[in-house]
């Protein structure tokens, strides 16, 4: 009998038998980012977002082996070879092979050599949709990250604009400030479109 009432439960209530995960297809219902902390582990923000995703600012070494430990297989990383370098005191790609991970590298920064650019949505994509595990999703402080993020969820999974903005927005998105190009917030130039409701401070 109780049996039988656990299995109606999750029939009619899907959310419950687990978590939103984005590396399988299909429909989704977004769930809010959950903040996690990040002393000793990431750069200004860590959250995770469903079952399968995590997004932050530049992880440490510490904050890497505990990815693997939580089960992410994949890795992607948004900072350019010059951040990498003056920045990060070891070696991100060699840690993570290391780890038996698989590392992708997407490096943009809204320049022409590393734009924001729909190509950096289809790299994601098939980052997420490949992955044999979670992922963790990382720039410096999850800016260019949460950017990346609303795009995919927009143009990858039917998301509606102002929900993918603000699930966005509660990870670090700040499209309050003045940090676009081109007159543009790079999820705009990710999607190659305005979106009438994203920030643009003058």
């Amino acid at each position: 009998m109780r049996r039988s009432a656990l299995l109606l439960a999750l029939v009619a209530f899907p959310a419950l038998a687990g978590a939103q995960k984005f590396t399988q297809a299909g429909s989704i219902k977004l769930a809010a980012p959950v903040s996690l902390d990040t002393t000793g582990m990431f750069q200004a923000a860590f959250v995770s977002v469903g079952d399968d995703i995590f997004i932050g600012g530049q992880p440490t070494e510490k904050a890497l082996r505990e990815m693997k430990a939580r089960g992410v297989t994949t890795v992607v990383n948004l900072r350019t070879p010059e951040e990498m370098t003056k920045a990060v005191k070891f070696d991100e790609p060699a840690l993570i092979a290391s780890l038996g991970m698989k590392y992708v590298y997407i490096p943009m920064r809204g320049t022409a050599e590393f734009p924001y650019s729909p190509d950096a949505v289809d790299k994601f994509a098939k980052a997420v949709s490949s992955a044999n595990g979670k992922v963790l999703l990382h720039c410096t402080i999850a800016w260019r990250a949460s950017h990346l993020w609303a795009a995919y969820l927009i143009r990858e999974r039917g998301v509606a604009v102002d929900d993918a903005l603000a699930n966005a927005r509660a990870i670090n998105l700040m499209d309050q400030m003045r940090m676009g190009v081109n007159g543009r917030q790079p999820v705009e130039e990710f999607l190659n479109r305005d979106l009438p409701t994203v920030g643009h401070p003058k």
